[in-house]
């Protein structure tokens, strides 16, 4: 069996994504519509500039641990659920090409993210040796 430190790193991104999704997006549900009728949201900018940094964390700490797969698919694979849950109750059925942009775009972003993450610790680590 595995123990729980090792386990920790390759879990802790998949919890912590549909954990901030709530956070940053579970709770503002209103779309704002403006004077000349168009509407926008429901979220706003900060929300999810606030969501992608509170996920760096998680995605920087397994990475670190060299879980850069569990880093990647678990963010992607809570991001996903996350909203699948959240915009499944949209009528139209169109939530579900919003919830493959998500899991697209997850997977991109934090691929890069861990691949930046990587090389800057390996640029640093060299340049110390």
């Amino acid at each position: 069996m595995t123990p729980l430190p090792r386990l920790l790193p390759a879990c802790a991104p998949a919890v912590a994504a549909p954990a901030a999704w709530a956070a940053w997006l579970g709770w503002d549900q209103q779309w704002d519509v403006g004077p000349d009728g168009t509407a926008t949201g429901p979220y706003e900018a900060w929300q999810v500039i606030g969501l992608v940094l509170t996920l760096l964390v998680p995605v920087y700490w397994a990475t670190v641990r060299r879980h850069p797969v569990s880093a990647v698919l678990g963010t992607s694979a809570g991001l996903t659920s996350a909203a699948f849950y959240d915009w499944s109750d949209d009528s139209t059925g169109l939530f579900v090409i919003g919830v493959g942009l998500i899991m697209l775009g997850s997977l991109a972003a934090t691929a890069a993210a861990c691949a930046v993450i990587t090389f800057a610790r390996r640029d640093r680590a060299e340049g110390t040796a």
